[in-house]
């Protein structure tokens, strides 16, 4: 199938590696042109190169850079003649306990994970309107659906930006002009992140870090950790021209982890 996104401009945040990288790939693979954004330089422009190299029709521009900033945000703004396409991400906060966090974490982790996503949407979606066509896509986490305890940083920002999403996406004059916005929550990915997450938890329980692998896998109604291929693939079908009629969704991509009928 044709998703209808040849010559589209898609921005792509914390894009060098992991669930971003795999989005800004499937989207090269549509033929929209991308512009990625990370902090990390040499793994960035690592990323476009691989881009450029494997999609040569599209246009790939890195911008070095963290979103979480006013700077960042704005570097990467400017660098995309236009956004038709945009895939908000950022890594998530710190594990531990919510004693132990002072002010000053609570809103890096506000910074990063709802109030930045909601700054590029509001710098965005107007145009996307203007033009008729726009997709957001904010990548959250299945925490925001079956939170876990040591994760309150990332399960208190991901939840407000799902809540300021649900009443956004609702605006008629967003979804009357073809605007989406969707949330996209992944479960466990086979990402660099996931494994050190994997390695630290054994090292601390004194364990052997491939058999945490395995039993974390095990627990998985798949039986596997995801790809971000694959995740990439289904953030691509949100961003299709045929998906104008799905907005404000929280789409759960968990291997079927999550035990809930809703």
């Amino acid at each position: 199938m044709d998703l209808g996104l040849k010559g589209r401009w898609a921005l792509v945040c914390a894009a060098s590696k992991g669930l971003g990288r795999g989005c800004a790939e499937a989207l090269a693979g549509e033929g929209a042109n991308v512009v990625i954004t990370a902090r990390g330089e040499d793994d960035l422009l690592a990323t476009a190169a691989a881009l450029k190299a494997a999609h040569p029709a599209v246009e790939v521009l890195a911008v070095v850079g963290d979103i979480a900033t006013p700077e960042g945000r704005a570097a990467a703004l400017a660098a995309c003649p236009r956004v038709d396409i945009l895939v908000n991400n950022a890594g998530g906060p710190p594990p531990g306990d919510f004693r132990d966090w002072d002010r000053a974490q609570w809103i890096a982790a506000l910074e990063a994970n709802m109030l930045a996503p909601i700054e590029l949407i509001k710098a965005t979606v107007d145009g996307m309107a203007a033009r008729g066509f726009g997709r957001v896509v904010n990548i959250t986490s299945g925490a925001v659906k079956a939170p876990i305890d040591v994760l309150g940083l990332s399960n208190g920002a991901r939840s407000g930006l799902t809540g300021f999403v649900a009443g956004l996406a609702r605006q008629p004059r967003l979804a009357g002009a073809n605007v989406t916005i969707n949330n996209l929550l992944p479960g466990a990915f086979d990402t660099e992140r996931l494994r050190k997450t994997l390695a630290a938890g054994a090292a601390e329980a004194g364990l052997d870090a491939d058999a945490v692998a395995a039993k974390r896998r095990a627990a998985i109604p798949a039986q596997r950790f995801g790809s971000a291929a694959e995740f990439g693939a289904v953030c691509a079908m949100l961003c299709s021209a045929q998906a104008g009629y799905l907005t404000g969704q929280n789409i759960l991509l968990d291997g079927g982890n999550y035990p809930g009928t809703f």
